[in-house]
């Protein structure tokens, strides 16, 4: 088991990647820390992971990772809880508006910046401190491919997670000394709710199957599919644990090909 017995936040959890990373932590033997907005999120997640791994520990937190006060008592009451915090993967994120930049409104931009890029570092600025008194931990930034491969309507949103790419760059270099990692994972097009959704939209809209939409999408990657949130989730957890405990400031690509660096 990779985190065996290791506390792990994840921030984010909903539909689609959140609640399989919150799974693939549960499952590779983590005590898991759920963070959402909503409770309802969370109790379906903490139901989900009790059927599938009784016994496993799970503490829920409804927070909104922009509200600092939101921030200091999750790591409060995981502290009281657990007494420790291992590993802290940022899930959490604003979609952005979608629109072009063309006619729009920078101020628009703001939710974006407020929830990928400084929400993140407000919970992130809130675990680190106690992962130095530990003497470690590890931190994973769920990013996005769209930093590396722009696409229309992407702009503010993946404008708010370049800064963030760039922040944690910066602070791997800063904490690496206190054996603190901090990586990156750039997520692509994934096979859950949100493409789920995008491919039905764009087949009622122009009138052909789905499985042609979808066929056109998994031309776009290497692999010729499209990846799961499941088979993208795991990336993100061997980030965290201890098999990449020599990785840090890396920026993993996790898209099945559809952006091929070089």
């Amino acid at each position: 088991m990779l985190l065996k017995d290791k506390v792990t936040i994840v921030s984010g959890i909903g539909p689609g990647l959140g609640v399989k990373l919150a799974q693939e932590a549960a499952r590779q033997g983590a005590k898991v820390v759920l963070l959402a907005r909503t409770a309802e999120r969370l109790d379906e997640t903490e139901r989900l992971i009790g059927s599938e791994i009784p016994g496993c520990e799970v503490l829920k937190t409804p927070a909104d990772i922009s509200n600092a006060d939101d921030v200091a008592r999750v790591v409060e009451r995981t502290m009281e809880r657990f007494g420790r915090i291992d590993a802290l993967i940022n899930s959490a994120y604003h979609g952005g508006t979608q629109a072009p930049f063309e006619g729009s409104s920078l101020a628009d931009w703001e939710q974006a910046f407020k929830v990928n890029l400084f929400g993140t570092l407000t919970l992130t600025q809130a675990v680190l401190p106690i992962m130095k008194r530990q003497g470690g931990g590890s931190v994973v930034m769920v990013n996005t491919m769209t930093v590396h491969k722009p696409m229309l309507g992407q702009i503010d949103y993946a404008a708010s997670k370049a800064a963030l790419a760039s922040a944690t760059a910066h602070l791997a270099l800063e904490y690496g000394p206190a054996g603190i990692r901090i990586n990156s994972a750039f997520i692509g097009w994934m096979w859950g709710p949100a493409v789920e959704g995008h491919v039905k939209r764009q087949a009622e809209t122009l009138g052909v199957p789905e499985d042609a939409i979808k066929g056109e999408i998994a031309r776009m990657h290497a692999l010729n599919i499209i990846p799961t949130d499941t088979e993208c989730a795991k990336p993100v957890i061997f980030l965290a644990s201890d098999y990449s405990s020599m990785v840090t400031g890396a920026a993993l690509d996790v898209n099945g090909g559809a952006y091929l660096p070089h």
